[in-house]
């Protein structure tokens, strides 16, 4: 059955502002004092990747707003390829007798996932993070060990 007819409507743009998080209640649970009364229960939080799209979409197109399905659209979008490169690098560890996923599983089906010149993009992207995420290691541990050797010197 083909979808129904809408008339056509434009999205609606934040105006430049950030859209606005839906910030769940914090209400704690109160213990039951008398017999009739309820206990209240805390609002599960929701985690989506719309702060980082938003993100995205300022950095590319920074005039431009999202609309609330637009986001959810997109959100939509990173969790399913999200769940497809994980299952299949999950698949690429166990054909290897592997039990943790590394960074190479991941590389791999990302390749097998995205077509051509996307999956090129995705790879050399995900490369560039990862350096940049163990070289920032590297430091920290540098500067860590150089600490604790400062401190052995000063102690003797």
């Amino acid at each position: 059955m083909p979808p129904k007819a809408v008339a056509e409507k434009k999205p609606a743009t934040t105006g430049g502002k950030a859209p606005a998080a839906k910030a769940p209640t914090t209400e704690k649970k109160k213990a039951a004092s008398a017999p009739g009364d309820k206990v209240k229960k805390k609002k599960a939080r929701k985690e989506t990747y719309s702060s980082y799209i938003y993100k995205v979409l300022k950095q590319v197109h920074p005039d431009t707003g999202i609309s609330n399905k637009a986001m959810s659209i997109m959100n939509s979008f990173v969790n399913d390829i999200f769940e497809r490169i994980a299952a299949e690098a999950s698949k690429l560890a166990a054909y290897n007798k592997r039990s943790t996923i590394s960074s190479r599983e991941i590389q791999t089906a990302v390749r097998l996932i995205l077509p051509g010149e996307l999956a090129k993009h995705a790879v050399s992207e995900g490369t560039k993070a990862v350096t940049k995420y163990t070289s920032s290691k590297r430091e920290e541990i540098i500067k860590l060990s150089c600490f604790l050797n400062s401190e052995t010197h000063l102690s003797s």
